[in-house]
């Protein structure tokens, strides 16, 4: 048996200022971006070079059940684990570019660590794997 796991599914309250915040501010590549209907699209983005891991599939948030979970998806817990081969690149530039960083470089045995906040409030880890 040979399974991955290839999307993830991100909630967002808008297609165009999801794609612009994840393409400009983390430097995300927009993979796909398809019309589905006039209310649905099938938008997919990666970070920019990746070639293995998985991508993120924009959903747009279309219930008040669903908006009330955008930013939220884990209940406050680290939801996406971002991992680079240079943390100290990275950090410098998503600070420049106002990223808000909700707990600072930490060294852990697994590596270096920061928790960031997305346009969404979503919690994720920079990582440069030790």
């Amino acid at each position: 048996m040979n399974q991955y796991v290839g999307l993830i599914s991100l909630l967002v309250i808008d297609y165009d200022e999801a794609i612009e915040y994840y393409t400009s501010i983390l430097d995300f590549e927009l993979v796909e971006d398809t019309r589905l209907s006039p209310e649905k699209r099938w938008v997919v983005l990666r970070p920019r070079g990746s070639v293995k891991g998985c991508s993120l599939l924009l959903a747009k948030a279309a219930t008040e059940a669903q908006l009330s979970f955008v930013g939220n998806q884990t209940g406050g817990r680290v939801f996406l684990f971002l991992y680079t081969d240079n943390f100290n690149r990275d950090y410098a530039a998503y600070l420049q570019k106002g990223v808000e960083f909700v707990r600072p470089l930490q060294q852990e045995s697994y590596g270096k660590v920061g928790v960031f906040k997305d346009r969404y409030g979503n919690l994720w880890d920079l990582i440069e794997p030790a």
